[in-house]
């Protein structure tokens, strides 16, 4: 086979895709970090839960408002200029969020790394797709998300104990030196399509200078046209923002106050569910492809968690080990959310890939955006006025009435997913 139409060699596919991998990483340590800085944050800021909550949300509110131009851009663009000019504003996020000097301040970063780091998923998923065949989209996509969250993981226990050793600020700014490095690698390495560097690619090119944003913006209405388009762009919510709700805020705070457990320990706790999580969605998305399956493997796994997260949630004082196997079993089955993407990508034409991807992308991110700050609200509202260490504690009651959001919310997920159409893993609709 001539040199021009050879494949691209697997470990520059590899690195190609890797580099965007590590962005993505970075965006899950920064999504998640703030669970284990809680007591500093509402001391250094003099804040409650609502207040902490939305502080941790910004990143959910421009990380969703991107989503669909995202999707419509990375389509018109590629993803290589998205990925860099995503890690690029990270960087400056996480420095004015390491510096600032009031709450207003810290929430125009969070909300600045948000709307950046917002374009991670969507451009990994379209490297995915020109750098790897069709038959390894979900498993890549697992993968993805197993990169995610390594990320989530090092913003646990680790980052609980850099914290205490030197403080929440130098290492939010050694976190913003991170996603600097990520950019400038990002820019000189990676290509949109392996075509770009004399190899055949996987898909066509995205971001040719034939298309026009109108006809971009006709793409975006033409994805709502597919009825698993709005399905499985608000199914996930249940799925991922119990998880992200959990692990990235309120699981810590929760463990420590009614399992009596160390803020470390606790961390370690929260972890372990973003562990399953990111096992959970590889492994699922490789039998999915083998099988030659998505719905079923999503159903079972939604509703597997929604029973996982009831018996966590409302079964107060269970053994720690109990508690842990309930966690791994939870993360794990959530893990199917993975299927989602790969599962919409299936039901429209392949042209609208990247549109579609960061329609369903939002509609993941959703469920941590109402989540983490509805939660904070309903635990100040039955707050007591009891403090510990100057902070204001929740008795469990404020909790369960607080988790019940995340209970509802996820069986409507599991039921919203029972009415997809099944693509059996192959593309249903071409251009």
């Amino acid at each position: 086979m001539p040199d021009s139409v050879k494949y691209p060699p697997a470990y520059l596919s590899w690195i190609v895709w890797g580099l965007g991998a590590a962005f993505y990483l970075s965006g899950f340590y920064q999504r998640v970090a703030p669970a284990v800085m809680t007591d500093y944050l509402m001391a250094d800021f003099h804040m409650g839960a609502a207040a902490l909550g939305n502080l941790s949300a910004f990143y959910f509110y421009s990380y969703v408002s991107v989503q669909i131009p995202t999707g419509i851009l990375v389509d018109y663009w590629g993803p290589k200029k998205l990925l860099t000019a995503g890690a690029f504003t990270a960087a400056a996020g996480a420095f004015l969020f390491a510096a600032a000097p009031n709450i207003l301040l810290a929430n125009v970063g969070r909300l600045l790394i948000g709307g950046s780091v917002g374009v991670a998923w969507v451009g990994l998923l379209m490297l995915s797709m020109h750098w790897f065949p069709p038959r390894r989209f979900a498993m890549t996509s697992g993968l993805g998300l197993l990169c995610g969250i390594t990320g989530a993981v090092s913003a646990g226990v680790p980052l609980r104990i850099l914290v205490d050793q030197f403080g929440w600020r130098p290492v939010m700014l050694s976190s913003a030196i991170v996603s600097l490095l990520i950019a400038v690698c990002l820019w000189i390495v990676v290509r949109d399509d392996p075509s770009q560097r004399g190899y055949a690619g996987y898909s066509p090119p995205s971001g040719t200078s034939t298309h026009s944003f109108s006809s971009m913006w006709a793409g975006l209405l033409k994805v709502f046209h597919y009825r698993n388009t709005w399905l499985l762009s608000l199914a996930p919510a249940g799925l991922a923002g119990p998880v992200l709700a959990f692990s990235g805020l309120w699981g810590v705070p929760f463990l420590t106050t009614h399992y009596g457990l160390s803020p470390s320990k606790s961390a370690a706790l929260t972890s372990t569910l973003l562990v399953a999580w990111a096992v959970g969605g590889p492994v699922l998305g490789g039998l999915s492809d083998r099988i030659g399956w998505r719905k079923p493997i999503y159903v079972a796994g939604s509703f597997v968690g929604c029973a996982g997260w009831s018996i966590i949630l409302f079964m107060p004082g269970l053994p720690i080990w109990m508690l842990t196997l309930l966690l791994l079993v939870t993360g794990f089955a959530s893990g199917a959310m993975i299927l989602g993407f790969a599962f919409v990508k299936e039901s429209v034409p392949p042209s609208l890939a990247g549109t579609v991807s960061g329609v369903c992308n939002m509609g993941v991110m959703i469920g941590p955006m109402v989540l983490q700050p509805a939660i904070g609200y309903i635990l100040d509202a039955n707050w007591t006025g009891s403090l510990e260490n100057g902070i204001r504690a929740y008795h469990l009651g404020a909790y369960q009435a607080a988790f019940t959001l995340m209970i509802g919310w996820s069986v409507i997920s599991a039921l919203l997913i029972c009415f997809t159409k099944e693509t059996r893993c192959r593309q249903m609709v071409l251009d």
